[in-house]
């Protein structure tokens, strides 16, 4: 990270956001905010050095997301296209509930062509800035006061729907209909039942219903579809994720076992973060083996 202090930088580090969101989300930890990236829900801009970058327009989209599940239990699929969908009337280019972001249009990107017009495009983004909040400047970490241009949140984040939270599942009612996930998710009735030839998916109690995780799981099965993989194939992705979690499991056991009231936060922090792990290193492992049908760049 730069040797620069938090006064002098221009954005945040996830260890200073983790520290503004404490009040408000007492529960928030680091793994939790690296899980809401991994989701496409937060893209935050990187360092050289490939540290993130938060600013004011991160921080908000934090708050609006975490408040959203706080006080309204939605999952975060349902949370990602309310930020993906503005309101009727509202530019698509600023994520709705989001507060002092300005957006670059196509003419002033197109007359922004040399150094001078730059400046004077982030001049007129900090005249901008300035008039919000009834005429007064944001006061406070200079992150708040930072302007920076800000694509669609549709354009930076992943074409396909994020997987649920985990926990979005724990303790919820399983409410989707048969027909509820064929239609939500894309899939034929033909997949839905090889999904549940091979267990990848099954219905839960006397009334046949599926869950968020069944619904996320038939979504992300239609891409795999649309890209010419057969759904009996995904099997290998169940079997691999079954063996993650157990070891994962031999981990947190023992602290579960403590029966101490810290110990469930504990360990749900400590698999926060393995699961973390274990999606970067698979993620390595896959780029690592796809390497050589890539084009260099």
């Amino acid at each position: 990270m730069s040797g620069k202090s938090a006064s002098e930088r221009p954005y945040l580090s996830i260890g200073e956001v983790l520290g503004l969101l404490l009040e408000e989300f007492p529960d928030i930890t680091i793994s939790k905010i690296r899980f809401l990236e991994s989701q496409g829900l937060i893209v935050p801009e990187r360092t050289a050095s490939g540290y993130r970058k938060f600013y004011d327009d991160d921080v908000e989209r934090l708050k609006y997301i975490l408040r959203e599940q706080k006080e309204k239990f939605l999952p975060l699929r349902v949370i990602k296209d309310r930020l993906d969908t503005p309101a009727t009337g509202i530019d698509r280019n600023v994520p709705r509930g989001i507060k002092n972001v300005t957006v670059a249009t196509d003419t002033e990107v197109d007359d922004e062509s040399d150094e001078s017009a730059g400046k004077g495009a982030v001049d007129r983004s900090r005249s901008t800035l300035a008039s919000t909040e009834n005429g007064q400047a944001s006061k406070g970490h200079p992150a708040a006061r930072a302007v920076k241009a800000v694509p669609s949140i549709a354009d930076r984040s992943p074409k396909r729907p994020a997987p649920p939270d985990p926990s979005d599942a724990v303790g919820r009612p399983a409410t989707y209909s048969r027909s509820e996930i064929v239609s939500l998710s894309g899939l034929s009735e033909e997949g839905l039942v090889e999904l549940e030839k091979f267990g990848l998916v099954s219905a839960h109690g006397g009334q046949a219903l599926y869950d968020e995780h069944d619904l996320a799981i038939a979504e992300v099965a239609q891409g795999f579809a649309d890209a010419g993989i057969d759904i009996r194939h995904l099997k290998a992705w169940k079997t691999a994720a079954e063996r993650e979690a157990g070891l994962f499991e031999q981990r947190v056991l023992p602290v579960l076992r403590r029966r101490s009231p810290e110990s469930r936060a504990e360990s749900n922090e400590l698999l926060d973060d393995l699961s973390d792990l274990g999606s970067r290193l698979r993620a390595i492992f896959v780029a690592r083996a796809l390497g050589p049908l890539r084009d260099p760049r």
